[in-house]
């Protein structure tokens, strides 16, 4: 494999960084490009850049022509890789989300008030209030059923059956035996 770069025209570029960096740039990316992937580095192209990120300010100060740049290149390069992998064994593994596999949920504010009462004591509380916000309560809560569900059950709108438990909530947590269980 011959090198696009010779040793009389990195001589000829030294001292305009630009034009030197875009040649060996230029001759040696593809090479390095390969190396890396080649090495299972996760991402070839961004250590690319840095290998090059790396070289950029020391081109002036190289010396031993083309042969010393390519292998001073490729220290880099492999450098890079050491690194790559270092960092790849000290990260934990990875792994997708996968929704369907995620059983965490939380319940809202109300089951939980009610888990820590007993039965016998939500019965109770739920004596004051009127019998259509109780039967809300009841048919909502207790049985899980939708807005429109107990609308259809009780022969009301779904704003009627949402107003019936805002305002049975608003009494419950009115009443002294439910505010040590809520929280301001």
């Amino acid at each position: 494999m011959t090198d696009a770069l010779t040793d009389e025209a990195l001589h000829a570029l030294k001292g305009n960084t630009a034009e030197l960096f875009s040649a060996v740039y230029q001759a040696y990316a593809g090479q390095v490009l390969g190396y890396l992937t080649a090495k299972g580095v996760p991402d070839p192209e961004a250590s690319t850049q840095d290998v090059f990120l790396a070289v950029l300010p020391r081109l002036d100060d190289l010396s031993g022509g083309v042969n010393g740049l390519r292998t001073f290149i490729f220290s880099v390069a492999h450098a890079r890789m050491v690194d790559e992998h270092r960092k790849q064994n000290r990260a934990p593994i990875q792994q997708e989300f996968e929704p369907e596999r995620d059983t965490r949920e939380s319940s809202s504010a109300e089951a939980e008030a009610l888990s820590r009462l007993a039965p016998y004591e939500v019965a109770a509380l739920l004596d004051n209030l009127g019998d259509e916000q109780r039967e809300v309560l009841h048919l909502r809560l207790v049985a899980g059923l939708t807005v429109e569900q107990v609308a259809d059950i009780m022969g009301k709108t779904a704003g009627a059956v949402k107003q019936l438990q805002r305002r049975a909530l608003i009494t419950l947590r009115e009443h002294s035996a439910v505010k040590e269980y809520v929280s301001p």
